[in-house]
């Protein structure tokens, strides 16, 4: 193909990409940030610290492991009740699973349940007979008062007190939802209030801090721009616009327009209850899995990309990453909210938002393709935003702050410029000649590099 050294097909979402690269530039600019981006990164990081002042940040590991030793308790009485790890039992994965009556879609969770228990030393596996043994169980009074000493931890952390009633829902359902008997979404979303998700995604300390840093980055970008033009805005996924207040209250008045999407209208109609009399601020349908410009989106459209707590549904990150790069101004600005560790109480709650849908053929076909996890790492989205053509700023909050343990993380990214890429167009005349016309051609995304997934130990595959 012309001009095209390497490439990578990206499945998911329905629909499948080419991704292609060319020769390196031989004067590529450094992936690190300007002068003025390093600035405004560290303004946003003020913004951040602004937010959460007056929380004793100090107490906030201790009050996380607090909710991970609940959920570790939640984990391990529900396989007790399984009944295959008494008498000396050792069960494997695949007995666990039925025992169970797991919904297939769901499997995976369990298989981190597996896997964290004996990370924590909780369970014992004999890695050459693939069973389980040995599950430390503890007892109903004990596990009761973990459940009690949730309000305490919930409150510390900024959490509302729904968000407490949400957990322990959560837990009590914990087998039907495997099962998919019943679903997380009448728990987090009872009689369609969105209260309980306002408080993850807004209220709490993590969760504040890093809203107002993105809507600081996001506020200076509005300072940058020297014309009358509105600030063009697109926020994927924006849910319950957890980031999207902070966001606004940051510009003021600045003349924008700011596109608010999610994949569910529901989302939509709670927003115009919300933000609707907002000057500039329109609401659409947009799915981050599907083709930005087959939804009406136009190459070259917006100053700045916000995503907060969704790209990392994205079936292939590199795939999502390359064609929101392909709607964004030269110099735009792309920032990310992410949370880039595992947290325990997920396993019993959030991670089942998180499975593939029922029927689904695939579901992660980037680098975390059959290591059954969710999140990146920070090294990792910023990885992949080089391998997309952005230059990363730096990851806040950094790794010396306190809340960096929380792993909520603004990751950021400019549109690099430079012409080392492959022409898309002569690539799929390429194509269009050697390939029979049937079935029609992937969506070709020129990409500065393709980052190839790797095997849980690392090794590339």
């Amino acid at each position: 193909m012309p001009g095209v050294t390497e490439w990578q097909l990206a499945r998911g979402g329905g629909q499948a990409a080419l991704l292609v690269t060319g020769p390196p530039a031989a004067a590529r600019p450094s992936s690190g940030p300007g002068r003025d981006d390093a600035r405004a990164a560290g303004r946003a990081a003020k913004a951040g610290d602004a937010a959460v002042l007056g929380t004793d940040l100090t107490v906030l590991p201790a009050l996380m492991r607090q909710l991970d030793e609940t959920a570790l308790s939640t984990v391990a009485r529900v396989l007790d009740r399984t009944r295959l790890f008494r008498d000396g039992g050792r069960p494997r994965t695949d007995e666990i699973l039925e025992t169970l009556a797991v919904a297939p879609r769901h499997a995976w969770i369990v298989r981190r349940w597996l896997r964290t228990l004996t990370a924590e030393n909780r369970l014992h596996l004999d890695a050459a007979t693939g069973r389980h043994h040995s599950l430390a169980v503890p007892d109903r009074r004990g596990h009761a008062r973990a459940l009690r000493e949730l309000d305490g931890a919930c409150a510390g952390l900024g959490y509302p007190a729904s968000m407490t009633r949400f957990f322990r829902a959560a837990a009590e359902r914990l087998p039907l939802l495997l099962q998919d008997r019943t679903s997380l979404q009448e728990v987090l979303f009872p009689d369609g209030e969105t209260g309980t998700a306002q408080g993850n995604y807004r209220d709490s300390v993590p969760s504040r801090w890093a809203n107002h840093a993105a809507a600081a980055l996001i506020a200076g970008e509005s300072r940058r721009r020297t014309g009358p033009a509105p600030l063009r805005v697109l926020e994927a996924g924006a849910g319950v616009g957890g980031t999207t207040g902070a966001v606004l209250e940051a510009l003021g008045d600045t003349p924008v327009d700011y596109l608010f999407t999610d994949v569910s209208p529901f989302f939509l109609r709670a927003a115009r209850d919300v933000f609707g009399d907002r000057p500039g601020l329109r609401h659409a349908l947009f799915d981050i899995q599907a083709d930005p410009l087959e939804q009406g989106l136009e190459p070259g459209s917006q100053d700045v990309v916000l995503a907060a707590n969704v790209l990392h549904n994205a079936r292939h990150a590199g795939r999502c990453l390359a064609a929101l790069r392909e709607l964004m101004a030269p110099g735009g600005l792309l920032v990310l909210v992410e949370s880039c560790r595992e947290h325990y109480q997920a396993l019993t709650s959030m991670y089942l938002l998180m499975s593939p849908e029922p029927g689904e053929q695939e579901w992660f076909t980037d680098l975390r393709a059959g290591q059954d996890r969710v999140f990146l790492t920070a090294g990792e989205w910023a990885r992949q935003l080089d391998a997309a053509g952005f230059d990363p700023l730096p990851v806040l909050p950094h790794e010396g702050h306190p809340l960096a343990a929380a792993g909520q993380r603004v990751i950021a990214g400019r549109v690099r410029s430079h012409g080392a890429r492959p022409d898309p167009g002569r690539v799929r005349a390429a194509l269009a000649d050697r390939l029979p016309p049937a079935p029609p051609l992937p969506r070709i995304h020129a990409v500065d590099g393709i980052i190839r997934p790797t095997d849980p130990t690392g090794a590339l595959c």
